[in-house]
Formats: structure tokens, C-alpha cells, sequence
């Protein structure tokens, strides 16, 4: 079995946060040697904990409509992997869903990162993702974003990030017209120019 095989394994075996889990351990995740893209999103939700794929929700549909890519091309793990900050649904809080656990990306982040060689592009959709990984990650989610209208800087960097998709964005997306008409053609240039 091949090293990335084992490793997919061990994390769809993992039972560590089992005890905080409401509706118990389903890591979602897909990875792949050749992958050139990665989408390092926040954790699952019930729809997706249910049927096991992610991004299989309304959050989905928004984030592949901004990527302009059908779901054919979204879950050919050849190209595009999926690694969220946490692999399991976390249960829901007071306004929205909880945070993603934090033991997920610690344990399994570097071993998949490591496991993936050709990722080009890294799509950080969301804070928990551009704290851990944005280099000078700032409070602000629109202050992290807003650098990328520059067409040269989103060429140069590894690193996207991007609001999360979610309905409850909504507000954040009308008030920032400037990320949907400027922002997304350049998100989707850059990816045209990774997966080819």
C-alpha cells in the first residue's frame, strides 16, 4: 500500500476528538500525490458529515461557482485535493456551527502536505485557515483578501485565501462587491493556469 494510502487510512481510522463529536468521527478528506491544487477549508457540516463528500452543500455550490469549475473537474482528487482544519463536523454553537477541533491540523496537516509534492496553489477559504497558514495573516479577513485584487501578487503566491462560501457570508460579500468583481477572475486565471 502506498505511503499516501496508509496515511488516508490512519486518518479516516482516527478517533482522538471522538469524545467532543455530536455526531461522532467521519473525517472527510481527499488527497493525492498528483494533486496541484489544495482547498484547506474550515471542517465539515452535517450534510457533509452525512454523505462523507465535502464541499457537498449551499457553501459548495458558491465556492465552485467563484472557482468556475464543474463538479467533475471539484472532485477529481488527481488535481484537487481537500484537507480541511477539521476533519470531523464539530457540532453546532450559538451561531453557526462550533470551530473546527483543533487536534486535526497539528496531527494530520504536515504528514498530508508532505505526501503531496505537486500542490501549486494552496485556496485558504476562511479565517481558520489564513491564521495557520497566511504568511502575515492579518485580524481582518477583508484586509488578508483584499492584497489579492493585484493580479501580480496572486500570481506570485502559493497562498489564496478567500472568504468562506457560506449563506452566512452573504452580508460580508454585498458590502465587498470589489471580491466578486475583481478578486474571483483573478482566483479563476490563477487556477486555469495551475490545472491547465
Amino acid at each position: 500500500m502506498p505511503v499516501l494510502d496508509e496515511l488516508l487510512h490512519e486518518v479516516r481510522s482516527c478517533r482522538v476528538c471522538e469524545a467532543a463529536l455530536p455526531l461522532g468521527p467521519r473525517p472527510v478528506v481527499r488527497a493525492s500525490a498528483t494533486a496541484r491544487v489544495l482547498i484547506i477549508g474550515q471542517a465539515p457540516g452535517t450534510r457533509v458529515h452525512a454523505t462523507g463528500i465535502p464541499w457537498n452543500d449551499p457553501s459548495g455550490e458558491r465556492l465552485r461557482h467563484w472557482l468556475a469549475i464543474p463538479p467533475d473537474v471539484f472532485y477529481d482528487v488527481g488535481r484537487i485535493a481537500i484537507m480541511p482544519m477539521g476533519f470531523c463536523y464539530p457540532g453546532r454553537g450559538r451561531g453557526g456551527d462550533m470551530p473546527p477541533r483543533p487536534e486535526c491540523a497539528p496531527l494530520w496537516h504536515p504528514p498530508l502536505l508532505a505526501a503531496m509534492p505537486g500542490v501549486e496553489l494552496v485556496l485558504l477559504v476562511g479565517q481558520y485557515a489564513q491564521k495557520r497558514y497566511l504568511p502575515g495573516c492579518q485580524a481582518s479577513l477583508t484586509e488578508n483578501v483584499r492584497p489579492f485584487l493585484d493580479p501580480a501578487i496572486a500570481r506570485e503566491q502559493r497562498w489564496f485565501p478567500l472568504p468562506h462560501p457560506s449563506p452566512r457570508n452573504t452580508r460580508w460579500l454585498r458590502q465587498r462587491p470589489w471580491f466578486e468583481a475583481q478578486v474571483v477572475p483573478v482566483l479563476r486565471q490563477r487556477l486555469r493556469s495551475v490545472l491547465g
